[in-house]
């Protein structure tokens, strides 16, 4: 287990720092704050167990569940990837990533909503149209892209990372077109397409007036302004990058369960909190070899304010499907992509129900530290009541 952790660095320094910076917070941050200061504390209620082979007694506290919180995403990950085991297909699984500019991703910050929805569809729409082109793949393909907000080092860097099957569906659905051995799809073709739909819906925003804007770019509410702005996005070059396909079916879920339930920044990575701040490892991507290791320390402040950088708004969801692996027909098209791979279905889990100790009590995913035999609860408390004043009275008394 980490000696630090995100949730020690908000518990000692964010009460100050909340009071010294109060009303420069949105509401999804002071509650990210909360929520990772109360993880698996007694404010959040929890369960005394005992050890079913040797009574050894153990107290575990509730955890969060908050989804940027670094210590609540590997037991959600791993429900998620038991979920997705039936949707591999025995093909090779390609790994495409596409990023914004820095100068959308400056707008992007105070248009998290609309500009992070808008990466995620102009991406599954550039790789289901390059996609489809007889001169490319001619194929209907499906893809799982993942939301990632941030660079190694907490700065703000949207981009989605996609992982797609390398083939798909023939028009007609008769046949499963595969790719060229080691070959996707072409990332120049890829990143022109990409730009030129981004910015043709970018601009149509702007015209209906569903982008915000402040501070230095407060002038880009102007539609001259904003036309200017977007001239040289016309002729820079957009990241679009594509990797090697994956070995096999194992190594995409393994690199699904690092990446789909991946938060800012892991308490693996932090060294030390002192006097001069917060110091944590980064991976500088502009270098090669293991130079790019390095160590980086940020004043306390400013690293909460690069971690809280990164919440996304309440109801947005990072992880989506398209094409092929929709949600809504998923099932259909991957039982028509395994009849024509002429694979079986995959054996269906056992169902075993509401297993039980021999005592009757209910089993728990819980294992004695001492002698690894599983843990039974035996009581449970609820979350501290914090007492609350009546709310304020709109009207004299």
């Amino acid at each position: 287990m980490p000696s630090l952790e995100v949730a020690d660095i908000f518990r000692v320094h964010g009460p100050t720092w909340r009071h010294a910076e109060r009303g420069h917070f949105s509401l999804g941050q002071l509650k990210v704050m909360s929520a990772i200061e109360q993880c698996r504390s007694a404010a959040l209620g929890g369960h005394s167990l005992r050890c079913s082979a040797c009574a050894q007694p153990q107290i575990a506290y509730n955890s969060c569940r908050n989804r940027h919180c670094p210590k609540c995403q590997s037991s959600a990950a791993q429900r998620w990837l038991e979920a997705r085991q039936a949707d591999l297909l025995p093909v090779p699984y390609y790994h495409v990533v596409f990023t914004l500019p820095a100068p959308i991703s400056a707008i992007a910050y105070t248009n998290k909503e609309t500009l992070y929805g808008l990466l995620f569809d102009i991406a599954a729409e550039t790789l289901r149209t390059i996609a489809a082109d007889p001169k490319h793949l001619g194929a209907r393909i499906g893809t799982t892209l993942v939301l990632h907000t941030w660079g190694s080092a907490l700065t703000h860097h949207p981009h989605v990372h996609g992982i797609v099957p390398g083939g798909g569906l023939a028009p007609d659905a008769d046949r499963w077109v595969p790719c060229k051995a080691g070959f996707f799809l072409p990332v120049r073709v890829l990143s022109r397409l990409f730009r030129r739909r981004f910015l043709e819906e970018l601009e149509k925003l702007h015209r209906d007036g569903q982008l915000k804007f402040f501070g230095e770019h407060i002038d880009l509410a102007d539609a001259d302004a904003f036309a200017d702005w977007l001239t040289p996005l016309l002729q820079c070059e957009w990241v679009v990058y594509a990797k090697r396909p994956f070995a096999g079916p194992e190594q995409v879920l393994a690199y699904l369960s690092r990446y789909t339930h991946r938060v800012a920044i892991s308490n693996s990575r932090l060294v030390a909190l002192d006097d001069r701040g917060v110091t944590f490892r980064w991976k500088d991507y502009r270098i090669d070899g293991r130079t790019r290791h390095k160590v980086m320390t940020l004043r306390t402040e400013e690293f909460m304010r690069r971690f809280l950088l990164h919440v996304l708004p309440s109801g947005f969801h990072r992880i989506r499907h398209y094409g092929l692996l929709a949600n809504a027909n998923r099932k259909t098209h991957i039982a028509t992509a395994r009849e024509l791979l002429h694979q079986p279905p995959p054996a269906l889990p056992e169902d075993r129900g509401d297993e039980r100790t021999g005592n009757g009590s209910a089993r728990t995913n819980f294992v004695c530290r001492h002698c690894g035999a599983p843990m039974i609860v035996i009581e449970t408390f609820a979350r501290a009541q914090h007492i609350r004043g009546p709310p304020a009275s709109s009207s004299p008394p």
